[in-house]
């Protein structure tokens, strides 16, 4: 069975109290503190209804799914850490790191895919939670489908024995190394330095620091035929590490992206973009500063097949 890497439907999650978190800012660089919640929180939600209104112009298909009141998941617009499917019919439930975060799991939106797709399997890996043991979906891992390799680097949210052993389990082979951020400090999900597409991967080849990690990851990206963005720091904090191929009805493609990485692209990047897929810049700037994450968090790729 040859593995699609492009979802045929994306899942967001239209919050019902986004916000800054203290619990996950410990470990990540990118959120930064607003004074006024409730503007914060109308801003988000005006961005993220644009959002899903300009993709789907484009013909992509969303299922959107209501945050709920109760309990206050101030993060449940970024479900891609909690779960991922796969072409197989394999829901994964992953482990997250901040309590907080874990009321974000939802059964009933796996009883949603359930009802809509073909599930042979719902995985849960989360009880190693209780062990303090932590990998966050697609945060942590960026998936290779076609060639079945999945990519890791290592953090106090990502514990490179879980990700081995779900690789094994999938049939991935995994390749697992370091990133830093300017200041030495372990970047906290995979997804803000790296993303593959198709024909194209963006990695942000300053953050690791050992070239062995580097020419490991260069190789095996020319070997699976794709052709790489170098993305350079300041490129990463504005996430440019942070997109999604992905592609509509009529099987156009498209890569997501913030208009703040749009915005941080050099010409020959972006000219070298536009050979594959078409950008798609999105309007999140908020969203991106209170919470940390960008689109490619704010998507959850639906590869399950259809009933």
């Amino acid at each position: 069975m040859t593995f699609s890497q492009v979802p045929h439907t994306i899942l967001m999650v239209r919050p019902a109290s986004f916000g800054y978190n203290p619990e996950t800012a410990a470990s990540n660089a990118f959120q930064k503190k607003s004074a006024d919640v409730e503007v914060v929180h109308s801003v988000a939600l005006h961005e993220f209804d644009e959002a899903v209104a300009n993709m789907r112009a484009k013909g992509i298909s969303i299922i959107v799914v209501e945050d709920t009141p109760q309990p206050i998941t101030t993060d449940a617009i970024f479900p891609n850490n909690w779960m991922t499917t796969h072409e197989d019919g394999k829901i994964i439930l992953y482990p997250m790191m901040a309590p907080s975060r874990r009321k974000e799991r939802r059964m009933d939106i796996v009883q949603q895919l359930e009802d809509r797709y073909n599930v042979e399997k719902v995985e849960d890996l989360s009880e190693t939670e209780l062990e303090g043991r932590f990998l966050e979906g697609t945060g942590s891992i960026i998936f290779d489908h076609p060639n079945r390799i999945a990519y890791a680097c290592r953090s106090e949210r990502t514990e490179e024995e879980l990700f081995i052993s779900l690789c094994t389990k999938l049939g991935y082979r995994p390749i697992v190394f370091s990133a830093v951020d300017e200041n030495g400090l372990s970047i906290y999900h995979t997804n803000v330095m790296m993303w593959i597409g198709e024909s194209l991967a963006g990695i942000c080849l300053d953050s690791i620091h050992d070239e062995n990690d580097q020419e490991l990851i260069l190789n095996q990206l020319a070997a699976t035929n794709h052709k790489v963005i170098a993305l350079s720091y300041a490129q990463m904090n504005s996430f440019a590490g942070n997109m999604f191929e992905v592609k509509n009805d009529a099987d156009q493609r498209f890569l997501l992206m913030s208009q703040s990485a749009y915005d941080s692209l050099l010409p020959g990047q972006l000219s070298e973009i536009q050979k594959y897929l078409n950008p798609l810049p999105l309007d999140i700037h908020t969203i991106e500063e209170s919470g940390g994450g960008s689109i490619r968090c704010m998507v959850a790729g639906i590869h399950l097949p259809l009933k």
